[in-house]
């Protein structure tokens, strides 16, 4: 895993969201896209070298409108980069992590990722995500 590519914060309120962490982080969203397989529009800031997206459901029966039902708004996930997806989830399931998806999905700002269940990560949902590369 190369570094930390994001956290994800799980939000009620997209636009209200957005307006706080750009005053919090004093620089503008740069990016919001909707990932209908995921069910949420995400909104995505820049601090350096590091990243946070929002979350926010777009349907309640989504993952992000179940975390917030079960835990309220905060700190969903963390993404690590990583150069080869595949490899890396070859490597965590032969470690014995519980892998919460079989193979790579498109998710938000031009990833691939896959999730690895926070019951093997004291509590913590820990997604791995690879730049999809356009040749």
């Amino acid at each position: 895993m190369k570094k930390i590519e994001h956290i994800g914060i799980a939000v009620k309120d997209l636009n209200r969201s957005i307006a706080i962490y750009e005053k919090l982080l004093n620089t503008d969203c740069y990016k919001t896209e909707q990932v209908a397989s995921e069910l949420v529009n995400t909104a995505f800031f820049k601090t350096g070298e590091n990243k946070v997206e929002l979350l926010q459901a777009t349907a309640p029966d989504s993952a992000i409108a179940k975390f917030i039902e079960k835990k309220g708004e905060g700190i969903h996930h963390i993404a690590f980069l990583v150069d080869d997806i595949l490899a890396e989830m070859e490597r965590l399931h032969k470690e014995g992590f519980v892998l919460l998806n079989d193979s790579p999905k498109k998710g938000a700002d031009n990833k691939m990722v896959c999730f690895v269940h926070p019951k093997d990560t004291n509590g913590v949902l820990i997604e791995i995500c690879q730049e999809i590369k356009w040749i």
